[in-house]
């Protein structure tokens, strides 16, 4: 079997084997079976795709394990590392007195490190928790993770603090034969409501619109505000809320692909729809990028974790979902004792949540 799935009360996630990938969520709310992450139209349909492919790309799915993210221009690797295209095998898989705990490793050594991906599900929470293990190896490594949504409707988005937004030097589709894009590149702004757009003028970033077909990459760097970061999605048509969360002081920016019908070749042939990646890092684009001097690390951003012989690694992520009505997202979401809250116009909501996870207080990683 190439698919691993584990379950707890009200929740069940798959994990392709042959790449990483988680390749389903299922999270039980308000009577309904929701299902925050994405699956590649190409990877169920039995077609002939492209010569050439990362094997990450053939199987794109849910989320992964980015290491590094991007460009693998250090040590030989496909696009976003081994971890996202190639095997893991099935270490521990057990139930546990409130859920469901499994460790994977990556067959391959990333920097000479091995790998680990720790998966626990509780009982009733409608969460995903992630820890990624890195022992042993040398030099540095970027990291992020890769959780991908899709809405057939569009929806609204809400952050975290964050201190600026900022695309790249040139856009992810330049050639018009090819896609398109709508933001500017290179631009910033500290309003994530009035980001400078291609073609003049501001987009919203905290909107998803499905009439704007477009390819755009950009970077959100957190602020120190001392709490978790998040991101909040309210899907329209879903009728849902996706929620995406980190440890700021192990992954510092949020990276945001906005992938909706803009690129025209195969296998994306312009019905890669409503997509949204919520990519939580420690990177620059391209391993060498982040290892060496970036943008980021002089606005004092970390973008690598540092590996070493009998030493490790690791860091934590969460992606959730529950029931929403109304379509718009949090205004603001804070952890403690076991649970989240999440604050909309004045009124509140309350779900379970394990508020020690994601050691927000404690010192980094590395």
């Amino acid at each position: 079997m190439t698919i691993h799935t584990i379950k707890a009360r009200g929740i069940s996630v798959s994990l392709d084997l042959t790449v990483g990938h988680i390749a389903d969520m299922v999270v039980e709310g308000g009577g309904r079976q929701l299902k925050p992450l994405h699956r590649a139209p190409w990877v169920d349909a039995n077609e002939t795709l492209p010569d050439n492919l990362p094997e990450g790309t053939v199987r794109l799915s849910g989320d992964f394990l980015c290491a590094p993210f991007s460009r693998s221009d250090v040590e030989e690797a496909p696009l976003h590392g081994w971890p996202a295209n190639s095997a893991w095998d099935v270490i521990e898989s057990v139930a546990t007195d409130d859920g469901w705990r499994a460790v994977f490793r990556l067959r391959h050594k990333v920097m000479g490190a091995s790998v680990d991906k720790i998966l626990t599900l509780r009982d009733g929470h409608p969460f995903l928790y992630q820890e990624h293990v890195f022992s042993g190896g040398h030099g540095a490594i970027s990291v992020a993770h890769h959780p991908m949504t899709a809405m057939t409707g569009g929806g609204r988005l809400a952050f975290s603090p964050k201190r600026f937004a900022a695309t790249l030097d040139d856009p992810l589709e330049p050639d018009p034969a090819r896609g398109r894009f709508l933001l500017a590149y290179p631009a910033r702004s500290a309003d994530l409501g009035h980001f400078p757009a291609a073609g003049g003028g501001t987009l919203d970033l905290t909107e998803y619109r499905m009439d704007d077909r477009r390819e755009d990459f950009i970077t959100l760097v957190e602020a120190g505000h001392g709490g978790p970061g998040w991101t909040a999605l309210a899907r329209q048509a879903e009728d849902d809320l996706v929620l995406v969360l980190k440890n700021p002081a192990e992954l510092p920016i949020t990276m945001l692909w906005f992938s909706n019908g803009g690129r025209d070749y195969a296998p994306w042939s312009g019905r890669h729809l409503g997509v949204l990646g919520i990519e939580d890092g420690r990177a620059a684009v391209g391993h060498a990028a982040s290892v060496g001097d970036n943008w980021l690390k002089r606005e004092g951003v970390a973008t690598a974790f540092a590996l070493g012989e009998s030493q490790s690694v690791s860091f934590r992520h969460v992606i959730g979902a529950i029931p929403l009505s109304g379509g718009e997202p949090p205004q603001e979401v804070t952890t403690a004792d076991g649970r989240m809250r999440l604050t909309a116009g004045g009124a509140a909501r309350e779900v379970p949540f394990d508020s020690d996870f994601l050691r927000i207080g404690q010192p980094a990683a590395a």
